[in-house]
């Protein structure tokens, strides 16, 4: 009876303590402008309501939107952490933000820092913590401290389950899969290593058209990549015109602002995509009139 109030008189401690330290974070408010600012537990102004967005980053910080739709991270006192001055952000499990533009994109923590630099074209998320960077068409792999798992060199990496890696190098499609844990711990130069007790690695060189996504080696097939290219632009566009602003999307729609960008953008967008080197719809045809040269 005795450790159960004990147990109780701790739940119950521990409970008064986090409502306390809850107390003490900054709310966030609005005004008649629909603008937010931060005040304290007495009410008292820390931030002035100018900003159009403030979305919670961790435990001390916010992810803010000033008034020129550019995205960047202010801490709990008001410090601003990262200067507004990216057009896209992304949450990253609750405390980490992904902040970007067209080819700076990097991975920042709720103090500021800089865990993935910003030097990326794009950053997306991987099984067991890991992190996919990409620049100059090329793919590497990164963790949540900011070491670099993988350098740039690939031309293409995914992860169709916990414990496989798919990636294409110099041409060539292998699966990296861990058979000993259903999570994939990579090792130290993945160019080198073969199948043993820890990993069974496949050459999937014949069936790399299906890896990437596409159909094989017709004429008629690569018209087809070619046009398959026309959904990932407009998605690439949207993202651009939309969703990344920082306006709500019904809005945006509304007031019909983002109609003269859209050509532009998906033109860009859609160039992009169709002269990477590596992986892009024609990537297949190049890569076999690489071979039949050499």
């Amino acid at each position: 009876m005795k450790k159960l109030l004990f147990l109780l008189g701790l739940i119950l401690l521990f409970q008064n303590f986090n409502i306390a330290m809850s107390a003490e974070l900054p709310l966030v408010f609005t005004n008649d402008n629909k603008t937010f600012g931060l005040k304290d537990v007495n009410n008292k102004v820390i931030v002035d309501a100018e900003y159009k967005k403030m979305i919670r980053l961790g435990d001390s910080a916010f992810i803010i939107m000033n008034k020129k739709n550019k995205y960047g991270i202010m801490g709990a006192d008001g410090t601003i952490l990262v200067k507004p001055k990216y057009r896209h952000v992304d949450r990253v499990l609750g405390k980490y933000a992904k902040l970007g533009n067209s080819s700076d994109y990097g991975l920042y923590d709720e103090t500021g820092n800089a865990i993935i630099p910003p030097e990326y074209d794009s950053l997306d998320l991987l099984f067991g913590g890991m992190i996919l960077t990409y620049k100059n068409y090329r793919y590497g792999v990164s963790d949540f401290s900011g070491k670099v798992l993988l350098d740039n060199q690939f031309e293409d990496i995914y992860m169709p389950k916990p414990n496989i890696m798919r990636v294409k190098y110099q041409g060539q499609w292998y699966e990296i899969e861990q058979v000993s844990a259903e999570t994939l711990t990579l090792p130290e130069d993945i160019t080198t290593i073969k199948t043993d007790e820890n990993f069974k690695v496949t050459n999937l060189v014949a069936n790399t058209g299906v890896m990437s996504g596409y159909s094989v080696l017709t004429f008629t097939d690569y018209l087809i990549k070619i046009f398959a290219s026309i959904s990932p632009a407009h998605e690439a566009t949207i993202d651009d015109l939309m969703l990344s602003q920082g306006a709500e999307t019904v809005n945006i729609l509304l007031k019909f602002s983002w109609i003269p960008k859209y050509p532009f953008t998906y033109v860009r967008n859609y160039y992009h995509i169709v002269r990477n080197p590596n992986n892009g719809p024609l990537s297949d045809v190049r890569t076999n009139l690489i071979r039949q040269i050499k």
